[in-house]
């Protein structure tokens, strides 16, 4: 009489025809297998001293594989291999920490008299794969041995997973560490585990128990930690004579200077050993142990079938695909510019330190336009259209005409845009109707990434307004005025307009040079140069001053006047000293300057306004305080939001590089701070 029968053992499955009724000792053929030894099969009754999933040297049973594989299917199965009493109630203890730490040893000396009953290894190869189990009947307990971290894996991320799985459904988990200082990496997996408790796992255990209907236990809390921290050559937390925190203490505070959190679990406790360990330190690990396990205040034992619908639950609910990069030794944050875009966030791909060599941010990404950063720039479309980016900009100023009456062209005109291969290749009022817009016939628009500390790609678009902002200091004296300004009115028009290096007119008592005192109507003069004042007689020379901006014969005086002409070739922005030009011509013509200001000046204003400022004719309420504008109460600009603001809240003067205004000017009390 032959029996068929099967048998499973480690995920591999045998067939055996062997005569009914005979008992033997045979060989398995798998050389995996072989190397286990002989193991003995009693066919006596056809029942299996081998189960399912059990360890053939070890008492252990395996509960889940590396791949997040429950290899269990039912909780009666759960309850045999683990000969459970189903009416028992029962708590959970799992071992955490490092490869080759001594997890699976820590746990047969402590809670198994040192008998292997989870497998240990001399070699370097890990020897816990997955999880492990076995039930304690003496503690009433399911001992939980694990996979370690820092082993040799391409699946890092869903390793940790499996643990954190096992970690949401334990009672009281043990983290092991022989490092000779408490490693980071345990702050950070702790710090994570209790982060992720809160937020996934106690959500999901809530389901559970309402799913299955059992007894409702408190499950906000995560379980009991216990540190088991043995050293060789260093002193434990707990032996350091001049610490007056406790072991615990100094770990919440290590856990907060790393911006890491513990407070998802029920409680945390220290043990140190030192010299190595050795059995009393297995003795102190199990009554700490078994002190939480009689404490039910915050967990209460559950049944079997609790345990077993609870892993199967989490298992189920996060087993999606996860990402998980290799380690790798070059680590690009570690050289690379950190500087981000402010319109994207895309990072900078060049070194460190790029800045230091004049060489700008670059990214290969492409970026996206943003109104508030307004961040692209113009490209001449026949340029580009024969394989070159020419970048061009509006101007209020063709580069053919002089500055003051190109300002007055403005008016009639609108902007140009001028190419410098192409020549001027478009105009905003070139026809009483029906122009068109740039975008349609002269240029192309190229979105570009607008980096931290960079001016803004606005600064040429604002240069109508800054000149408007230098007029409007005249118009507002010169409006009320009639005939010629007096003394008076002049002197402080003169201050109004003068480049930052001047001496304000109110200042200067006497001639710089010859010290002869001005009288009340005596003309006091400035040297373009050092900006002192002096009489007619010692500051009658002229010639240009080109590192102050003055690239015309100007008014020197005998110190600063010399013999050989000034090299043109150095040359500085003369934004400056713009207004000040302006206002000379509006002091030496003052009717002209009159009419050609004050009539057209919305026209002029509305063909200045940068394209983020607000228009006027939506600007009803201020912007900060929300009073209505009116004949008392005047609008103005915010030149950092763009929004219409009145003079009492809108009375800092800074900088604003980023909309491209270099100089101190108007901000609203929002955008002041």
């Amino acid at each position: 009489m032959l029996a068929q029968i099967n048998t499973t053992l480690l995920g591999y499955k045998m067939k055996k025809i062997l005569p009914d009724k005979v008992k033997t000792t045979t060989k398995m053929p798998s050389p995996f297998l072989q190397s286990m030894g002989p193991i003995p099969i009693q066919y006596e009754s056809l029942s299996l001293s081998l189960t399912p999933n059990a360890d053939p040297k070890h008492e252990s049973v395996h509960l889940l594989d590396d791949q997040e594989r429950l290899l269990i299917n039912s909780e009666e199965q759960f309850v045999s291999l683990l000969k459970m009493d189903v009416t028992h109630r029962i708590k959970v203890v799992s071992i955490f920490g490092n490869t080759g730490e001594g997890k699976s040893h820590t746990l047969n000396h402590t809670f198994f008299d040192g008998k292997e009953i989870f497998k240990t290894s001399p070699y370097q190869t890990s020897c816990t794969i997955g999880v492990w189990a076995k039930y304690d009947p003496t503690l009433n307990m399911i001992c939980l041995d694990t996979e370690g971290f820092l082993g040799i894996t391409k699946k890092e991320h869903q390793r940790t997973r499996l643990l954190l799985k096992i970690l949401a459904i334990s009672d009281v988990i043990i983290y092991r560490t022989k490092s000779e200082r408490l490693p980071r990496d345990m702050y950070t997996f702790l710090g994570g585990a209790s982060k992720a408790y809160k937020e996934h796992f106690s959500p999901a255990l809530q389901n559970v128990l309402q799913k299955y209907d059992v007894e409702k236990t408190a499950l906000a809390w995560g379980p009991s930690v216990v540190i088991f921290h043995e050293t060789r050559y260093t002193s434990t937390l707990n032996s350091i004579a001049d610490v007056k925190m406790s072991p615990e203490d100094i770990l919440r505070e290590n856990f907060a200077k790393l911006d890491e959190s513990c407070d998802g679990f029920s409680s945390l406790k220290y043990i140190g050993v030192g010299n190595g360990g050795g059995k009393e330190s297995f003795k102190q690990l199990r009554v700490a142990v078994e002190k939480e396990l009689e404490s039910n205040q915050v967990r209460s034992p559950r049944s079997p079938k609790y345990v077993y619908h609870t892993l199967k639950a989490l298992n189920e609910k996060f087993q999606s695909q996860i990402s998980d990069a290799g380690p790798q030794l070059y680590l690009s944050a570690f050289f690379t510019c950190q500087d981000k875009c402010l319109s994207c966030g895309t990072g900078c791909n060049l070194s460190m330190g790029h800045k230091d060599d004049d060489e700008p941010h670059s990214s290969r990404n492409n970026c996206k336009l943003q109104h508030q950063y307004q961040n692209f720039v113009y490209l001449c479309k026949k340029c580009y259209e024969n394989g070159r980016k020419q970048i061009v900009e509006p101007s209020y100023q063709s580069q053919k005409e002089q500055f003051w009456s190109s300002i007055i062209s403005t008016v009639w005109s609108g902007y140009i845009i001028e190419c410098p291969t192409c020549g001027k290749i478009y105009q905003s009022r070139e026809y009483w109707y029906g122009n068109k817009d740039p975008k349609d016939e002269a240029v192309i628009i190229d979105i570009v990434h607008v980096w931290p500390g960079h001016k803004s790609l606005l600064g040429s678009q604002n240069s109508a307004q800054k000149v408007l902002d230098g007029v409007t200091s005249i118009t507002n004296v010169v409006a009320s005025v009639g005939s010629q300004p007096t003394k008076l009115i002049s002197d402080w028009v003169t201050d109004q307009i003068a480049p930052s290096y001047w001496k304000p007119n109110n200042e200067i008592m006497e001639c710089f040079n010859c010290k002869t005192a001005f009288e009340s109507n005596a003309s006091k003069h400035h040297c373009r140069a050092c900006g002192e004042g002096f009489c007619e007689a010692c500051s009658s020379k002229t010639q240009p001053v080109p590192w102050r901006g003055w690239l015309e014969n100007v008014r020197v005086c005998d110190r600063c006047y010399q013999d050989q002409p000034p090299s043109m070739s150095t040359k500085v922005d003369g934004t400056e000293v713009r207004t000040r030009r302006i206002g000379e011509s509006v002091i030496n013509s003052i009717s002209v300057v009159k009419s050609i200001l004050d009539k057209p000046k919305e026209l002029i204003k509305e063909t200045a306004r940068p394209s983020y400022w607000t228009p006027d004719n939506e600007c009803i309420n201020c912007y900060v305080c929300d009073k209505p504008f009116g004949v008392l109460m005047g609008l103005h600009h915010c030149r950092d939001c763009g929004q219409g603001v009145c003079d009492k809240c809108s009375t800092t003067r800074k900088p604003v590089p980023l909309r491209g205004w270099d100089t101190p000017v108007r901000v609203c009390d929002k955008c002041s701070s």
